[in-house]
């Protein structure tokens, strides 16, 4: 069994109720921004070396560090 096998898709689905389409759009956008399928879109669009990700990555990680090192502790 190849790993494209071991993964099952399932599709996001939103029921469309009394409430209207707008209403059925935004939960299916939450429902989107939750499993992460936008960020992966994005991400995939274009290819990108993997020197360049890896350099993307830190670039990232670091940010998120100084970020943390800049708020104050909320406990």
């Amino acid at each position: 069994m190849t790993n494209v096998e071991a993964i099952q898709c399932k599709p996001v689905e939103v029921q469309v109720g009394d409430r209207g389409v707008e209403r059925a759009v935004k939960h299916l956008k939450r429902k989107m921004a939750a499993e992460g399928i936008l960020r992966e879109l994005k991400r995939r669009r274009h290819y990108m070396k993997p020197s360049v990700r890896r350099r993307k990555k830190a670039a990232e990680a670091s940010r998120r560090r100084r970020k943390r090192v800049r708020q104050p502790d909320s406990m």
